[in-house]
């Protein structure tokens, strides 16, 4: 195995920091930008009696885009507009939802008052960037928010004291098909976003989502946390040890994603588990093991079952193998345990990630039953 280490170590694969937009795709717009916009629209009418339509907000980078609203109103002591998400050509499963601000005066000198409305979520647990008890709207689009205010309040003669409520409706249902619940946000979807616009296919949201994953794990005082590829792979490792459910990081394709915060930010112990094409593509040295980025390398495979004391005709059967799985049955007919080589090298990948880190790691290969195929000891990666 050590040849395949010093291979590997030369050849690790860090495809994340290079990706650039993706070529002829749309972009859109965070809940974050849409909430602001509502809020500045919602705003202005209360002061003025007015919507502007379209309304145009700031963004952190500069620029100033401008939306149509989908609704507004008004009535004693309070004005609401919405706006529709667009999320270009990202699928993002807020796409088309309707991001709506109530807004209403506030008692002087209290400044800007976040409520989370129907659909919005409620932080409860800790290891978030917002405490307990608070509507899930994140720090950047609550300071887009702040601006749009103070801006409407400079140019309409407000005093900048209001109660800002966001409300999606339907929120509740979309927040189901998000990581909402395991971090403990409760009720409905968060409103984010940073800089304001998506990225198609950037998957920023599923970076983000792993990261706050481990930041909960870690408040919650869990020493184990689990990076699994897929639902299969994470229901398998959970029962495997025993985890709470917070301890289960979704890292999908993320694996290097993940891996890097973990370093910066780490727990005693760490599983990666997966599928067999998937820990395959990890032991060649992938650390990003969507399909776009690389395929599984059958010969690299081959040459794992010859280093196992297979016969020259088993390497030719795997190479023209189908699949990772279909390589991983050939080999098993003649007694080969690829696994056992695959998860080996898996190891060294990610152990290399980790470097320097007082840290155990283990790494998992179930197959599509969830059953377990191959697993390495925990080993200290420093």
């Amino acid at each position: 195995m050590h040849d395949l280490r010093e291979a590997l170590l030369a050849n690790l694969w860090f495809p994340m920091s290079d990706v650039s937009d993706p070529p002829n795709l749309r972009r859109g717009w965070t809940t974050g930008t849409c909430a602001t916009a509502a809020t500045r629209a919602a705003y202005q009418a209360l002061l003025t009696g007015e919507f502007p339509d379209p309304v145009a907000v700031l963004l952190p980078g500069g620029t100033r885009p401008a939306f149509s609203l989908a609704m507004q109103e008004s009535g004693d002591g309070f004005a609401r507009a919405g706006i529709v998400k667009d999320a270009g050509d990202d699928p993002d499963v807020t796409h088309g939802a309707l991001i709506i601000a109530t807004v209403r005066l506030g008692a002087p000198g209290r400044g800007i008052q976040f409520r989370a409305g129907d659909g919005v979520g409620t932080v409860t647990r800790p290891g978030l960037p917002l405490p307990p008890g608070e509507p899930a709207i994140n720090p950047v689009p609550r300071e887009m928010m702040r601006t749009a205010i103070a801006e409407v309040a400079a140019a309409c003669g407000g005093a900048g004291d209001v109660v800002v409520e966001i409300s999606v409706p339907g929120g509740a249902r979309i927040a189901e098909r998000t990581l909402n619940g395991r971090l403990g946000i409760v009720g409905g979807i968060s409103i984010l976003g940073t800089s304001g616009i998506v990225v198609p296919y950037s998957c920023a949201a599923w970076i983000h989502s792993i990261y706050r994953g481990i930041d909960v794990a870690r408040a919650m005082g869990l020493q184990h946390v689990a990076g699994s590829t897929g639902n299969t792979s994470e229901q398998a490792v959970q029962k495997l040890h025993g985890l709470h459910e917070v301890a289960l990081i979704d890292m999908g394709d993320f694996v290097g994603g993940m891996l890097k915060y973990l370093r910066r930010n780490p727990v005693a112990r760490i599983s990666i588990a997966g599928g067999m094409g998937k820990m395959t593509k990890l032991g060649q040295g992938m650390l990003d093991l969507h399909s776009k980025r690389g395929e599984v390398d059958r010969d690299w495979l081959a040459q794992l079952a010859s280093a196992a004391d297979g016969t020259a005709e088993l390497a030719d059967s795997i190479r023209a193998a189908n699949t990772a799985k279909d390589a991983f049955e050939i080999a098993d007919r003649a007694g080969i345990r690829l696994g056992g080589r695959v998860v080996e090298a898996a190891w060294i990948t990610a152990a290399h990630v980790l470097r320097d880190c007082d840290i155990e790691l283990e790494t998992v290969i179930f197959d599509r039953d969830g059953q377990l195929l191959a697993q390495t000891p925990f080993r200290r990666v420093c």
